[in-house]
């Protein structure tokens, strides 16, 4: 089980916040985070869009080319080059597309993200607006890594161990 193509995502992005107001994001830390360089609430049920342009290695490439976002909150649409990719609801779970016929020698991501912050629409965890105790601070957007990997055209997408016995 060791990954022997990774190409990470992290680092700086471009964010178009709900105002239009745009920033520099260090992905994956959230917009409201410090250490994401922007460090501030994009407002209530936020729509803000995240871009990324990067090329890929010569020598990454093999049959599939796999994009994974480890968490994005709440609702995220992809895009690459232009091509939707697909969409993902929900802010606390893995995700990924496989971007093989999108991609070209310069590539540009796109990730509109829709945040809804009635807890009625989707689960939110303890975010508050007030910090502390068990609660946190409220999350927007990418919160996890975000990579690409190369695999063959047959790959493992899911693994299930079981123990038997005492």
């Amino acid at each position: 089980l060791v990954r022997d193509s990774f190409f990470c995502l992290n680092g700086e992005w471009g964010l178009t916040a709900t105002d239009g107001a745009e920033y520099k994001i260090t992905v994956p830390f959230p917009p409201e985070s410090v250490l994401s360089g922007v460090g501030k609430r994009m407002g209530e049920n936020p729509h803000i869009i995240y871009k990324k342009s990067f090329s890929l290695p010569a020598n990454f490439l093999r049959e599939r080319v796999i994009l994974h976002f480890g968490a994005v909150d709440q609702i995220a649409e992809v895009n690459l080059n232009g091509k939707p990719l697909g969409k993902h609801i929900g802010g606390y779970e893995h995700f990924c597309f496989d971007i093989t016929d999108c991609l070209k020698d310069e590539n540009e991501l796109t990730v509109a993200v829709t945040n809804a912050d009635d807890p009625l629409s989707l689960p939110y965890g303890k975010q508050c607006e007030k910090r502390g105790g068990m609660w946190y601070t409220p999350v927007t957007g990418i919160w996890q890594t975000v990579w690409i990997e190369s695999v063959s055209q047959n790959y493992i997408t899911e693994l299930s161990t079981r123990v038997e016995g005492n």
